[in-house]
């Protein structure tokens, strides 16, 4: 990845797709035909699934945290999607990384899953989410 504020003139090979859920990350996993990675390239112990492979000479990584191990859900927040950000960064050396889904579900406001929005405003919210 080049510096922050640094062009770069390589073409992208590597893609890293972090995806909280693993309900958001199965139909790419599928679609893309990507392979389950069974020797992690993360710390022994953490939750975290990596599928891999390529597609039209791109070299995909889906990534999403796993599942908690105490309350058996998936893994979302800030927390989680900062580690697993940044293991992905230091085992993987992508060059674009891409935060997807669906950003705390905005069903009831008409959103539907392949929408895409592009944001002009940030808000910030952790793990202390309601899951049903």
């Amino acid at each position: 990845m080049a510096p922050c504020g640094e062009k770069s003139q390589e073409a992208i090979s590597s893609v890293v797709i972090i995806i909280a859920m693993q309900t958001e990350a199965m139909p790419l996993v599928n679609k893309f035909e990507l392979k389950e990675d069974q020797d992690s390239v993360f710390p022994e112990g953490v939750p975290w699934v990596r599928y891999h492979g390529t597609y039209k000479d791109l070299h995909l990584n889906i990534i999403w945290p796993g599942k908690d191990t105490s309350l058996e859900v998936d893994s979302v927040g800030t927390i989680s999607a900062s580690l697993v950000t940044y293991a992905s960064i230091q085992a993987l050396k992508p060059d674009l990384i891409i935060n997807a889904g669906t950003a705390g579900g905005f069903k009831a406001k008409g959103a539907s899953i392949g929408d895409v929005f592009l944001i002009s405003d940030v808000a910030f919210h952790d793990r202390r989410i309601p899951i049903p």
